[in-house]
């Protein structure tokens, strides 16, 4: 049950600016919401049972196999007593959100939402999906907001570990469910410090260049980052690899301080991306 609140725990999906109708709910007692909570469904492109579900073209592949979050609340007014997916009090950002990322009223069988995370904003666009045509996505803007209304990111993983909470400055917030969340926080959460190609030791270019080379003809200049062990993320991103399930795949790969590629077996546990 997915509630849209103002600050006195009203219910305000009536009041949300153009939205159509949708279903109500009816609360139930603690234990009830308990079980409620659970999430039944796993996620699939545009929708978990949270909110709606996200991809970010700012992102990669991420997070250890296996997550499946946790039977423990560390929020139990707003995820056991009460699952909010808005509060916005009047005239806050949360309240501007759009109505398809809400599974019941733009069902994730006819339509996906993906985000677009760039220096600048984070953008929500949507698109009807056609079951057997995934190379169409034919993309329509639903909404933005510039990155400093973004006050932080958090994540959450009570039942699952699909879901973050984004609250804006005016104090509104909105819990989103994504495929990967990764791809949708990491360039949210992470610092824009990007290292310059042209900073790198010769080697370590050479190895970060060669790497976008073998990717899509239209590949972007690679991203680089280093991590906290000492080496080198490099991620390479192509819009003509979009995915309308998973979003922007977001290939990439680890290089020592000598510019070496690591295997996988040779990676710190700072390398791997969660």
């Amino acid at each position: 049950m997915r509630w849209f609140r103002d600050t006195e725990r009203r219910d305000i999906q009536g009041e949300l600016p153009g939205w159509p109708e949708g279903p109500t709910y009816t609360a139930r007692s603690v234990p009830g919401a308990t079980a409620l909570n659970a999430l039944k469904g796993t996620a699939i492109a545009a929708g978990t049972l949270v909110w709606g579900a996200l991809s970010s073209q700012g992102g990669g592949v991420g997070g250890p196999a296996g997550r499946t979050g946790t039977d423990k609340s560390h929020d139990h007014s707003d995820e056991v007593e009460d699952f909010p997916v808005i509060w916005a009090a009047p005239d806050t950002t949360a309240r501007t959100l759009p109505w398809r990322l809400d599974p019941d009223r733009s069902p994730p069988a006819h339509y996906r939402t993906h985000a677009v995370i760039t220096d600048r904003r984070l953008v929500i666009v949507g698109f009807p999906y056609v079951k057997g045509h995934d190379s169409i996505i034919d993309d329509e803007f639903l909404w933005d907001t510039s990155r400093p209304t973004i006050a932080s990111v958090e994540l959450r993983d009570f039942k699952t570990d699909h879901d973050v909470k984004i609250v804006f400055t005016d104090g509104s917030w909105t819990r989103l469910g994504s495929v990967k969340r990764e791809r949708l926080t990491r360039y949210l959460v992470e610092p824009l410090d990007f290292i310059p190609l042209d900073s790198l030791a010769p080697a370590q270019r050479e190895t970060a260049e060669r790497f976008a080379s073998a990717q899509a003809p239209d590949a972007q200049p690679p991203l680089v980052k280093q991590n906290p062990c000492g080496c080198f993320r490099v991620e390479v991103l192509a819009p003509s690899t979009v995915d309308p399930f998973f979003g922007h795949p977001g290939r990439h790969m680890v290089m020592d301080s000598t510019g070496v590629e690591l295997k996988l077996t040779d990676y710190h546990p700072d390398d791997f991306l969660t």
